[in-house]
């Protein structure tokens, strides 16, 4: 199968996962633009080379994984600040038509994002104002579309007449959101007219209410009037898509569509709705194992591999959190959840671990047990960072195309998703950065500085788990492509 993709950023959630998956599969050639076309953070990409990247290569290939955010505004943050006119955005998106004009048989999947409303002030991934009004930004139609709901309280009321914003800014803010779902829904058309073969409309960040809430709300009712429901989805997530629409493009190609069982840490697990999500973890489990066009099934002797899911006990939090709710040992048996997964191990059967107990990070307990009993490296495949639904589709997405795992891409989620996100990036914040006089995120004054203590950190706390002493590795080089502490690229090697 040979893959073109276009992808949502430059980071390696988006640029690098994608080639490390499909490079556990013989069977599989990604090609992807060279990296120093897809822009920098609020840089956009250079829209003319990636337009002539897809015509260049769209001859001999089996598929293409599209993201419309890059093709159409140049990537996720540009998306956010972009002041593009109509024609200059369709005409970039006609390219998809072109193309599938031009090679009927390649089959295009896409992916464009409802734009998101981040409920916090921070103008790191917004515009300049954000970092003065987002919340209020949020709150303000957050209550709004609250009380055309189900009205608002005297408590509500005032606080909505208390939120003051310049009119220019809430213009501004919603002009974009108003342009960006036109092209959501011109998506949706070109996905009718069959320039699309199948679309996925994810939600960054997503809140039950307010400007995303109002988005998703006008999009589905485009889809269930054309009557697509069966070819497009619509999902929290956005930085995990790629893998996903890879590993479906893989069973179309194969003809196959796998079946999953899937069990819980805890039993409330499924209903419980994860941070940055708007709805419970069982139901985002359904939309990510039907978009890698896979199935669940209800015994574990039907499945190809089984699914853990290590949830909260009742309520998530973020890894950075010192004191730890209650409902984590109390709803949650953890040391039961593992000897499952051994279990299993034991029986044959192949394991993929989405670890999603906490926010931003992987739970430190549960791999230790798994180091301590010997079967970290026995899993098919592990996620454990930010968001649930990016571990769920990364976890999923290598389950399904690795032919029974990758030692190195294994080693890298434990790596990245448990030794910095949850152990490494806090303590280099909390000890490091302020020493430097740095902030979490803006580290580029002692840029090289700062990603030399994180790799050495990182070796030294790798090193310290059993597995390491199977599978030593070298970590050559980390970097931080956005300048910031919240991500990181790696170049690991295993030393046997």
């Amino acid at each position: 199968m040979k893959t073109l993709l276009l992808p949502l950023d430059e980071r390696p959630c988006n640029y690098i996962y994608p080639q490390m998956i499909a490079s556990s599969n013989k069977e599989i050639q990604i090609t992807v633009p060279p990296k120093d076309v897809l822009g920098d953070k609020k840089k956009a990409a250079d829209i003319v080379e990636i337009e002539r990247f897809l015509m260049r290569n769209t001859r001999d290939t089996t598929n293409i994984i599209l993201s419309v955010d890059m093709l159409v505004y140049g990537g996720l943050i540009p998306s956010r600040l972009h002041h593009l006119s109509k024609q200059d955005a369709l005409s970039r998106l006609y390219l998809i038509k072109n193309i599938k004009l031009a090679h009927p048989n390649i089959k295009i999947y896409a992916f464009n994002c409802i734009m998101r409303t981040p409920e916090y002030n921070s103008s790191d991934e917004e515009p300049d104002y954000y970092a003065d009004y987002g919340h209020a930004l949020f709150r303000r139609k957050y209550l709004l579309d609250y009380q055309a709901r189900h009205g608002l309280n005297d408590q509500d009321i005032a606080e909505l007449e208390a939120i003051n914003i310049p009119e220019e800014i809430i213009y501004d803010y919603e002009t974009r959101r108003d342009f960006n779902e036109l092209i959501n829904i011109e998506v949706i058309n070109f996905l009718e007219a069959g320039y699309i073969d199948f679309l996925v409309i994810p939600q960054d960040d997503s809140s039950p209410y307010g400007y995303t809430a109002i988005s998703q709300k006008n999009i589905i009712h485009k889809i269930k009037k054309k009557k697509l429901d069966m070819r497009v989805m619509i999902y929290p997530g956005a930085d995990e898509v790629t893998l996903s629409l890879l590993a479906r493009a893989w069973h179309d190609y194969k003809g196959i569509e796998p079946k999953i069982y899937a069990f819980y840490s805890s039993v409330l697990g499924p209903s419980i709705i994860p941070l940055y999500e708007d709805r419970p973890m069982f139901e985002s489990l359904k939309s990510h194992i039907r978009v890698c066009r896979a199935k669940l099934v209800i015994n574990p002797e039907q499945a190809d591999f089984i699914l853990a899911i290590n949830s909260p006990g009742k309520i998530m939090q973020e890894t950075y959190d010192k004191d730890i709710d209650i409902t984590y040992t109390s709803c949650r048996n953890l040391l039961d959840f593992v000897m499952q997964i051994k279990d299993y191990i034991e029986a044959g059967k192949p394991i993929a671990l989405c670890d999603s107990a906490f926010c931003n990070g992987a739970d430190i307990q549960l791999i230790q047990y798994l180091d301590e009993l010997d079967i970290l490296d026995k899993l098919v495949s592990y996620a454990g960072w930010n968001t649930n639904c990016n571990t769920l589709g990364t976890t999923l997405a290598q389950a399904c195309i690795g032919n029974g795992g990758d030692l190195h891409n294994l080693l890298y989620r434990i790596i990245e998703d448990a030794c910095y996100q949850s152990a490494v990036r806090h303590e280099v914040t909390l000890t490091d950065l302020p020493q430097l006089k740095l902030e979490h995120d803006n580290i580029a004054p002692a840029l090289a500085e700062i990603e030399d203590i994180i790799k050495n950190k990182l070796q030294i706390y790798y090193n310290s788990l059993c597995i390491s002493k199977k599978h030593p590795i070298k970590i050559n080089k980390v970097y931080s492509p956005w300048k910031r502490m919240f991500e990181i690229g790696m170049e690991i090697k295993l030393e046997i």
